[in-house]
């Protein structure tokens, strides 16, 4: 294994490591951890600094071992919530990776994009696990469930995420 594979996955790893704890800092109230989803960050940070696979596999792994190991996300939820973080990882670190000139505009075009997929991949995965019990998904369902109840934690991501991918641009330079 060459060096910079054993980076990205060490590097994956502390990001897995920490989708799993960042949630325990929201995690007393349920509709603020909903709101903030602290576990985007890492997952979105692993795929624009370790790349697409590694930010895919990250997400989907992080709900899915949160959820069996503290029981949150409680299971049926950790299953959209996979595919949503696993898409997020993906077109994080395949669009970013598009973009000669890693700077503000290609972090925020990339971010914006991974996000709508995210939340879309998200949607159908809901329809899916609904139509399979015999519920109906609604699309006033997903437009609560992807943007009016996480409008915190989107307007956040859009302002922390690109201010640590700058930071994290420059150490890279230096």
């Amino acid at each position: 294994m060459n060096q910079l594979r054993i980076k990205n996955l060490t590097l994956a790893a502390m990001f897995l490591a920490l989708g799993l704890v960042l949630p325990f800092l929201t995690g007393q109230i349920p509709q603020i951890g909903a709101m903030l989803s602290p576990m985007h960050y890492p997952v979105l940070l692993c795929g624009f600094i370790c790349g697409w696979q590694y930010g895919a596999l990250v997400g989907f792994i992080c709900p899915l071992l949160r959820s069996v190991l503290f029981g949150m996300p409680p299971m049926p939820s950790a299953i959209p919530m996979a595919f949503e973080l696993m898409t997020y990882g993906c077109l994080a670190g395949l669009i970013y990776s598009f973009f000669k000139e890693k700077n503000l505009t290609a972090i925020c075009v990339t971010l914006v994009l991974a996000m709508l997929g995210g939340r879309i991949v998200w949607g159908i995965a809901q329809m899916v696990m609904h139509g399979v019990r015999g519920t109906a998904f609604t699309f006033s369902a997903f437009l609560a469930g992807a943007f009016t109840n996480a409008f915190v934690g989107i307007v956040l991501q859009l302002i922390l995420i690109p201010l640590i991918m700058v930071a994290v641009n420059k150490i890279k330079k230096a």
